[in-house]
């Protein structure tokens, strides 16, 4: 049987299941008030959970700012890295940035994760700059990454690219 690998909206009632993907995936976790707070008090941000059969293993945020779009987090549980589905989430963050009318989007990265960083540069992210010392739990820098949205190049890199499971994008 083939699992189901969706991605939606995040409602308030996800927020546990988000927290328990952000404390498996990152030393230091946003609270779940940061979350509840996100969802009901920031009107420029749009959050979305991935879930492989009905059950959260990633989640991803962002603002829109005018015609920007910012990464606030990405997240995939380390049980299911690997499986592209960082890609299919980071997809859909941009497709629906486009939508919202952003035209570039930006993100910061820890200079150790390589792993990510690849994933970024093949969905057209480039490093702009680093911020010194933008971790605080180990000082570690951050390279600022930018990319120009084009829903064009995204709709082909979809349609060439996709990973071979079935999957939606649920409004």
């Amino acid at each position: 049987m083939k699992e189901r690998v969706a991605v939606r909206p995040m409602r308030l009632n996800d927020v546990d299941g988000v927290w328990e993907v952000d404390c498996a995936a990152f030393a230091h976790p946003w609270s779940k008030q940061a979350y509840y707070n996100e969802l009901t008090m920031n009107r420029t941000a749009h959050y979305f959970v991935l879930t492989l059969d009905d059950n959260i293993v990633g989640f991803g945020g962002m603002w829109i700012l005018v015609d920007e779009a910012h990464i606030t987090n990405v997240a995939v549980h380390p049980q299911v890295q690997g499986r592209r589905l960082g890609w299919l989430l980071m997809v859909t963050l941009m497709m629906k940035a486009i939508a919202l009318g952003a035209q570039r989007m930006t993100l910061e990265v820890r200079v150790s994760n390589v792993k990510a960083q690849n994933l970024y540069r093949k969905l057209g992210f480039t490093v702009t700059g680093v911020r010194p010392k933008y971790y605080s739990d180990n000082m570690e820098d951050a390279l600022i990454m930018w990319a120009a949205l084009d829903e064009e190049r995204l709709r082909k890199m979809v349609e060439t690219e996709a990973p071979p499971w079935d999957w939606e994008v649920q409004e």
